[in-house]
Formats: C-alpha cells, sequence, structure tokens
C-alpha cells in the first residue's frame, strides 16, 4: 500500500508503484488538504460576484461569458465530451496508469479545487486497474493534455470505455458491476481533472523507466563487442575520464570495464594501434545519453511533484488565480531531448553491428562458417539501419512548432503530446536495436574460442544459447530477435532484483 500525500514522487517510487502493483490510498494529510480547498471554493461561490475563469465562466475564448448558478454542473459535464475528442492510436495501459498515478498526485496538494470524492473514485479505478480508454492524437500541451485527459475523465462520469479484466468495456456498465454510480461535476471539478500534462508526463515516466533498462543492456553490449571485436581497454581507462569527468562519460565507462573484468580476450596482445570510435567512444557517447537522461529525470520530477491546472486556489491567502501551469513547455522540450539522447544510444549500437560483420579482425564476413551459401547475420544489419533511420526521423523536435488554436487565445503551444508519443515509438525502437546488437555481438563472440570473455559475459552468453541457439545454416532471424527481445527484458529484470 502506498499513501498518496505531501511527499515527493521520486521516479524510484513511481517504479515500486507501478511495476510492483502496489495499491493506493489517500492520507490524511491530502485529504485535509483537499477538503480545505474545496470548502473554501463553495464559499468564494456564494458570497462573491467575481468571475472565475472555468468556474463560473466559459472556457478558452469564452472566458468572458458567465454562466449561471444552475448551470454550472451541465458547463462541467459539458467541458468532459465535448474535449473528448481523440483519436488514433490507443494509449498503452502501462501508460495510462501512469496517467491516473500522476492526475491523483497532483490532484492531491489541494490547490485544485475538486471534492474528495472525486480523487476518491480515481483511487478506486486504479486500484481496481479500471484503465479508461484513451487516444493518442489530440493533445498541443497547451491548456494542459485537454483531449486525452477528457478521456480519462470520461468513465468517472459513466460515458466512454475501458479495459477491465483484460477487454475493453463501456464505462457504464462496469461502474454498475461495480455498483459505483456516475459522479457529478461540481464547479471546477472537470476544469481540473482535464487541464495538466499529465498525459506527457506518464509517457515521459515511462520512457525514464525503461531507459534504465536499455542503458545497461547498451553498456553491456559495448562490453561484449569489445572481446568479440578484439578491442583495446586503453579508452575505458579512468586516467582518460578523470580530466574530462563528465558524469555520464565517467559512469560509462566504470560499467563496461566492469562486465569485462576477468576478460581472457581483453587481456590478450592487441595488433591493431586503435579501433574505431562506435568503441573506442563508449564512454563519450553513452555517457553523453547518461547525462541528458539525468538533466530530463530532473524536470519531470519537478513536474510530476507540482499542480499544473489552472485556476490555482491558494485558501490561505485569500486566492484564485489563473495562470498557465497547464502549459507543457517543460516537458515538450526534454521530452524532444529525450528522444535524441536514446536515438544515439541505438545509432552508435547500429555501428558496432556493421563492424562485427564486416569480415575483419579474425571474424568470418557476417559472422557465418560458409559465406556465400549462408548470409549469416548480414540482413539483421540491414533491419538496425532502417530502425536507426526511423529514429532518425522520429527525432525532429515536435517543441520547435506551434499552431493557434482557441480563437487565438491558446496563441503557443508546446506540442509536448506529440514528443512524448514520438519519445515512446524511439524508445521501442532502441530496445529492438540493442537486441540485434547482442544477437550479433554473441555470435562474433564465439569465434573468439577457445578464448574466453569475463564470467559475467560468458554467464549470459550460456542463458542466452538456452533460448537463442548459434547460428550456422542459415534461418529465419525474426525469430531470433524476438527471443532475444524477450531475454533481455527478463536478463535486465533479474539483474534489477
Amino acid at each position: 500500500m502506498h499513501e498518496i500525500s505531501p511527499d515527493h514522487f521520486s521516479l524510484e517510487t513511481i517504479r515500486q508503484i507501478v511495476v510492483e502493483r502496489h495499491p493506493l490510498a489517500l492520507s490524511e494529510a491530502s485529504a485535509r488538504r483537499i477538503h480545505r480547498c474545496r470548502e473554501y471554493l463553495d464559499h468564494k461561490l456564494v458570497q462573491a460576484n467575481e468571475l472565475f475563469y472555468g468556474i463560473n465562466t466559459g472556457f478558452g475564448s469564452l472566458c468572458d461569458i458567465r454562466i449561471s448558478e444552475e448551470d454550472i454542473e451541465q458547463l462541467q459535464h459539458n467541458l468532459v465530451v465535448s474535449h473528448a475528442c481523440g483519436t488514433g492510436d490507443l494509449v498503452p495501459p502501462e501508460v495510462v496508469r501512469l496517467m491516473l498515478l500522476l492526475k491523483i498526485q497532483s490532484l492531491s496538494y489541494g490547490y485544485s479545487g475538486v471534492r474528495e470524492k472525486v480523487v476518491r473514485r480515481l483511487l478506486d479505478f486504479y486500484n481496481a486497474d479500471i484503465l479508461p480508454v484513451v487516444f493518442e492524437l489530440g493533445s498541443l500541451g497547451a491548456s494542459g493534455d485537454l483531449a486525452p485527459l477528457a478521456h480519462l475523465s470520461l468513465p468517472l462520469i459513466g460515458l466512454g470505455e475501458v479495459w477491465h479484466e483484460g477487454r475493453r468495456q463501456r464505462a457504464d456498465v462496469v461502474l454498475q458491476l461495480r455498483g459505483w454510480p456516475p459522479l457529478v461535476f461540481k464547479a471546477k471539478e472537470a476544469l481540473a481533472l482535464l487541464n495538466g500534462t499529465q498525459f506527457s508526463a506518464a509517457y515521459m515516466a515511462w520512457c525514464l523507466l525503461e531507459s534504465r533498462r536499455l542503458t545497461q543492456i547498451a553498456h553491456m553490449n559495448a562490453a561484449i563487442g569489445y572481446d568479440a571485436f578484439n578491442c583495446r581497454l586503453s579508452p575505458l581507462d579512468a586516467h582518460i575520464h578523470q580530466i574530462r569527468p563528465h558524469k555520464g562519460q565517467l559512469e560509462a565507462a566504470r560499467n563496461v570495464l566492469q562486465w569485462l573484468e576477468g576478460s581472457q580476450i581483453a587481456s590478450t596482445e592487441k595488433t591493431s594501434v586503435q579501433d574505431p570510435y562506435a568503441f573506442r567512444c563508449v564512454p563519450q557517447v553513452h555517457g553523453a545519453s547518461l547525462d541528458a537522461l539525468a538533466h530530463i529525470e530532473q524536470m519531470l520530477l519537478t513536474e510530476i511533484n507540482a499542480v499544473t491546472d489552472n485556476p490555482n486556489i491558494f485558501p490561505d491567502d485569500d486566492l484564485i488565480l489563473s495562470g498557465g501551469n497547464f502549459h507543457a513547455q517543460p516537458l515538450a522540450l526534454p521530452l524532444d531531448y529525450l528522444g535524441i539522447a536514446l536515438a544515439e544510444l541505438g545509432s552508435i549500437s547500429e555501428r558496432r553491428v556493421y563492424q562485427l560483420i564486416g569480415g575483419q579482425r579474425g571474424l568470418p564476413p557476417f559472422l557465418t562458417d560458409d559465406p556465400g551459401l549462408h548470409s549469416g547475420m548480414m540482413i539483421a544489419q540491414y533491419t538496425a539501419a532502417s530502425i536507426v533511420n526511423q529514429n532518425k526521423g522520429l527525432c525532429t523536435p515536435a517543441s520547435v512548432d506551434s499552431i493557434i488554436s482557441c480563437n487565438g487565445q491558446e496563441d503557443h503551444v508546446s506540442m509536448a503530446a506529440n514528443a512524448a508519443t514520438k519519445a515512446r515509438r524511439i524508445v521501442l525502437n532502441l530496445e529492438r536495436l540493442l537486441a540485434i546488437e547482442f544477437m550479433v555481438a554473441m555470435q562474433a563472440l564465439e569465434y573468439r574460442r577457445p578464448s574466453r570473455s569475463s564470467p559475467a559475459i560468458e554467464s549470459m552468453h550460456a542463458r542466452y544459447r538456452t533460448v537463442v541457439p548459434r547460428l550456422g545454416n542459415d534461418r529465419v532471424l525474426h525469430d531470433d530477435i524476438e527471443a532475444t527481445v524477450v531475454f533481455l527484458r527478463n536478463a535486465m529484470l533479474d539483474a534489477h532484483a
């Protein structure tokens, strides 16, 4: 059980909650904050004759139109249904789960004006693993992730669809089965649910969590490649990195060296004076991506421990302020940066594959015993090159574009949501690239026999060969790649545990 409280989330906390499926509860401190804020708002609406954006006015460019008290509930209902305008691919369940978690956390700080029952219904959905059906396309990352968050909110009022018990079902049917009456939103509540950056932030959190595993695979692959290509260890020497002490560079060099500790191949005399950059510059290239990821994580942590709806309510200071905390620019830029940092890990991975199949340093062309009759690993490199090319296209920044919307009221938008979905595709592509490199490097390593690599690499090799046998005669490599993806997921999960 994890208590939602004013304490800040870390990325590790999110991983534990979501991956280990901890149920959620609302802390007393958060409940008090939520209640205090709502009580203040209700009192303000009764006592004041002011216009409060989205509370007793229309939305967007309709912000100057007063809404009568008897129409406020209808206003909130209309907001949700009119903004549920998403389309395209479905948001993966693991990302929707993160969206729910991050929305609950943001509302729990007590600056959004929702009732406690709204937050508790979100908790009900999360704990029962009832996940709203959300679509990828529709958000400009301006007034928050409006369209996807509208789809996240629809089931609370008995509309839309949810994933439940492995099936896509009508939300009203699931609510009835659970005995949960549909909510009727009061003033500000729908706006608080739809404003916010939880769509973009959820994708960012998912990408960063996956990046932890993938960067470790990249280091391991580089180490295997060092021995398979019979590289010198001097580029990994700490002396080099201490005089250019970027944190990521130091970490990458140290990690690759740890994988190679005790390697018989690494200790043999080398004939080549220098190695290609794809091996020699691993610390610098991998390290730059590590540093980028560290910066991006800090940007994310600030965002997910923040209040990102509008207007913001400050009961202790008797203030209701309309501002721009829903604008996702603080996520749009790092999301584009995230895609570039991960794509570079895939780019250098493909270059190592290319070197390993080139028939150099005693390795046969395409790593087959009978080149000509057999193509060996030739087309695996083609596939890797194709994926790298797609990643380069996906790295075109979304955040440099802005399209005016809402009659000019929203005249600069972040496009963070598109940066987010692109980043996820790059993560999935990187996973495949690293699987191809692992498959190729393990094949190349066997041509160094009888010399042995390090105990850690040899152990990984032995485990891998129980899943994917050595390539002798040509066979369908698609199957080997898919099996390798699954193997690495399990292997690195075991290492993390």
